[in-house]
C-alpha cells in the first residue's frame, strides 16, 4: 500500500491534480501495482479525503487553560495522551517523530490528529518511521500544503543510511 501511496504523492504532489478514484485506479494499475494493494491505497486515500475534508487545519491557538476551545482546535498548552493501542501500533520510534514535529512548529494539533488517525489505519503492527514519514507527506498533500525544505528533507530522507557521530 505504501508503495502506491508514494507514486500517488510523486506524481500528483499537488492533491487537486489527482485524478477521480476510477481513472486513479486505472492509471495505478498500468503502472503494474497489485489489484489488492491499490484498492487498499484507495480505502486510506477515502479516509484521509473524508478526515482532512472535516478538520480546520489551523495553527496551534495560544488561549489560557480556562478558555473555551471549538472541537477543531486545542490550546497551545494542551497535552495528547496516546492510548495503549497507538502506543502499540506507532511505537516509540514513530511517536518520537510525530513529537519532533509538533515541537518543530510543523505538525498542528489538527494534523497531527489525521496522521494518526491515517496510522491507525494502516497496516503494519507496529508501523515503520518510514511507513509514517509517507503518512505525514500525503497529510500535507490532503490540505494541499507542501512542508518547508527541511521538514520535507527529513520525511524523505533515509534514516537507515545515517552515520551519528
Amino acid at each position: 500500500m505504501f508503495d502506491v501511496l508514494a507514486f500517488v504523492y510523486e506524481n500528483y504532489w499537488q492533491g487537486d491534480a489527482c485524478p477521480d478514484t476510477q481513472q486513479l485506479e486505472r492509471k495505478l494499475s498500468a503502472h503494474g501495482f497489485d489489484a489488492g494493494e491499490i484498492q487498499e491505497a484507495l480505502v486510506w486515500l477515502d479516509g484521509l479525503t473524508l478526515a482532512a475534508q472535516h478538520t480546520v487545519a489551523a495553527p496551534e491557538v495560544a488561549q489560557a487553560p480556562s478558555e473555551d476551545c471549538s472541537p477543531n482546535r486545542q490550546a497551545a498548552t494542551s497535552l495528547r495522551v496516546y492510548s495503549v493501542a497507538e502506543q502499540d501500533h506507532l511505537g516509540a520510534q514513530c511517536l518520537g517523530f510525530i513529537s519532533f514535529l509538533e515541537s518543530s512548529g510543523v505538525l498542528p494539533a489538527a494534523m497531527r490528529e489525521i496522521v494518526l488517525d491515517r496510522a491507525m489505519a494502516a497496516p503494519g503492527d507496529p508501523v515503520s518511521l518510514d511507513e509514517l514519514k509517507i503518512i505525514v507527506l500525503m497529510v500535507y498533500w490532503s490540505f494541499g500544503e507542501q512542508p518547508d525544505a527541511l521538514i520535507l528533507d527529513e520525511l524523505c530522507d533515509d534514516s537507515q543510511g545515517r552515520i551519528a557521530h
